[in-house]
């Protein structure tokens, strides 16, 4: 062993070490490590950085943005309101997720399968009362075994068909992997719904006081415009879409005021007073197209900016105490809307126009993002910390799912590379404003990138140092002693414990040629191994940074380096054991 394949050997054990530690975020020990293996000389200065091109950190900043996009356009409730009406039990939710990325993941790249279902991950979570940690790492591991199906679902069973065909000639075809795949997917699925008590409950390491603003119940009113989908329906099919975050005070009908009786038939022109959270509001109005208060505030041609919603606080001094919005004349005044109003300890019970502010009042304002901010010192209000507010936003519901079926058909047909073709959704998103601008790079999660980009040039330091070709050696002198069994198990174990440090079709790269040979030493068929090195390379579990998936998810769920070998591992020595009996059934060896 020299000197470089010791220091790069020392370099990821002390990494794994420190993320397993967790005493440090994930991102400053990626570039801690980056930095000691620029010292020991094992990655050059030129390759430093290399990792930000890399197109794996691009797949996974499009995806998250792709997904905030879908998340933010509303489609995803419409669908569960309109198919799952009534899935709140915790379990079923997991089955129909689990299943749903699996079936997706085995025809188009399991990444753009997971970013699909990320947000009715969320959904669900807030439905049920869980967190949502415990949907979303078992949605990236049966992303992961949904690709072993096909030959298309997954980079290292594409990458061993080449290499099958350079050994015997002839290539695996489409649904040679389905036998195995399937048998590994059902059994991974049934693994993480009957010992889902083993995945971590996390919270959103980026959440902190949004959360808390986040269950601030807010008053405000929404009127049933003529053709509304809500004429004719009962003021319970209308609030049931808030998911039990919204009550209703009041139904105003012309100039009397109804009780909010659940069996009451709306009409055109009622006037719904509503209390809840900024996000249940915002998903009654627009699921159940409704009108907030106030008038459409259009931007003019040329102008600058978006329309948004922010949170503000009326101060003691405000020009607006004692005022109402109507009196104020404040969208004609100041081109501003007032959409709900928060005031502690009091349930107000007038249309929103009609209150008269307090200081104190928590209050939801919406106009021009270039305007709104030197309208708040003039008006007297205090700005709280931002967060994402919809209730209100303009939504283009079916432009996100456009764009990322597109994306995908482009993929899928080898139109471009996925990289290519998630960056172009993710810029696509912006251009036809489905996020607004001032929200795209939060949805990026920077933390996650810079630990990607910082930890690529150092794991291919084990390739660059030849430590990847020693360990082939010396996985070559054991092999040969085994049974057939024995000798796909070691492989299969191999290719689960590299790929982790090289990317999963590199490791099917190097792992190949080693399976083919050891299967021709043997005197057996090369089928059954090649297999096992694509299944190997395609089952990271074990740590967030081996494949994009596990990292998607990482940001969002709140996880830990050390949570995913407390659910991994087990899933491993599954798959280990399921999957020895499965190839030699399938690909005998003789």
């Amino acid at each position: 062993m020299t000197l470089e394949q010791t220091f790069a050997f020392a370099v990821i054990a002390l990494m794994m070490a420190a993320f397993m530690w967790g005493r440090f975020r994930y991102d400053l020990v990626a570039c801690c490590s980056l930095l000691l293996a620029l010292a020991l000389g094992i990655v050059p200065f030129d390759k430093a950085f290399s990792g930000f091109s890399d197109d794996i950190v691009i797949i996974v900043g499009s995806a998250l943005l792709v997904s905030a996009a879908v998340a933010r356009s509303g489609i995803v409730n419409v669908a569960v309101k309109r198919f799952f009406p009534n899935l709140t039990a915790m379990r079923a939710q997991l089955a129909l997720l689990l299943v749903s990325v699996a079936v997706l993941s085995a025809f188009i790249k399991n990444i753009g399968a997971l970013a699909i279902m990320m947000p009715l991950a969320f959904q669900f979570a807030r439905k049920s009362g869980a967190p949502a940690s415990k949907f979303l790492m078992p949605m990236a591991f049966a992303a992961l075994l949904g690709g072993l199906m096909t030959q298309i679902g997954t980079s290292p069973n594409i990458v061993v068909s080449r290499m099958r065909q350079e050994i015997t000639g002839e290539s695996f075809t489409m649904f040679d992997f389905t036998p195995v795949g399937a048998t590994l997917a059902v059994c991974g699925i049934l693994f993480m719904l009957f010992f889902n008590r083993i995945v971590p409950k996390r919270g959103n390491n980026n959440a902190s006081i949004e959360e808390s603003l986040e269950a601030a119940p807010y008053s405000s009113d929404a009127t049933v415009e003529e053709g509304s989908s809500s004429v004719g329906k009962s003021l319970n099919e209308v609030l049931r879409n808030g998911d039990g975050e919204v009550i209703a005070t009041a139904v105003i009908r012309g100039n009397a005021h109804l009780r909010p009786l659940p069996d009451i038939v709306l009409q055109a022109h009622d006037t719904i007073l509503m209390e809840g959270t900024a996000g249940g509001l915002d998903k009654v109005v627009s699921a159940a197209g409704l009108a907030l208060s106030g008038k459409p505030i259009l931007l003019e041609r040329g102008e600058d900016g978006e329309i948004s919603a922010i949170e503000a606080v009326v101060g003691t001094e405000s020009r607006l105490v004692d005022l109402s919005a109507r009196s104020i004349g404040l969208f004609h005044s100041y081109g501003i809307n007032l959409l709900a109003v928060s005031r502690q300890g009091q349930r107000l019970r007038e249309k929103l126009s009609e209150v008269r502010l307090r200081p104190g009042d928590l209050i939801v304002i919406q106009g021009n993002d270039r305007t709104l901010p030197s309208l708040l010192p003039e008006l007297g209000l205090l700005p709280l910390a931002q967060r994402e507010i919809l209730l209100g936003a303009p939504r283009r519901a079916m432009i996100p799912v456009l764009i990322l079926v597109a994306a995908m058909a482009a993929t899928a047909f080898g139109i471009v590379p996925v990289a290519t073709g998630f960056f172009a959704a993710a810029v696509a998103m912006v251009l036809f404003k489905t996020v607004p601008l001032r929200e795209a790079y939060a949805a990026l999660d920077g933390p996650i990138l810079v630990m990607l980009a910082a930890l690529i040039p150092v794991s291919d330091s084990l390739r660059t140092t030849g430590a990847s070709e020693l360990i082939a050696e010396w996985l070559g002198a054991v092999a040969v002693h085994l049974p057939p069994f024995g000798a796909i198990a070691l492989i299969l174990l191999t290719a689960m414990a590299v790929t982790p440090f090289l990317n999963n079709a590199a490791t099917v790269l190097v792992m190949a040629p080693i399976a083919a040979s050891f299967a021709a030493t043997l005197g057996y068929r090369p089928e059954a191994f090649l297999m096992a090195v694509a299944i190997g390379a395609g089952c990271d579990f074990l740590t967030p940074v081996g494949h994009q998936c596990n990292t998607l998810v990482m940001g969002p769920g709140g996880y830990r380096f050390s949570d995913y070998p407390r659910v991994g591992l087990p899933l491993s020595v599954l798959i280990v054991i399921v999957s020895v009996p499965a190839l030699l059934a399938v690909w005998p060896v003789r």
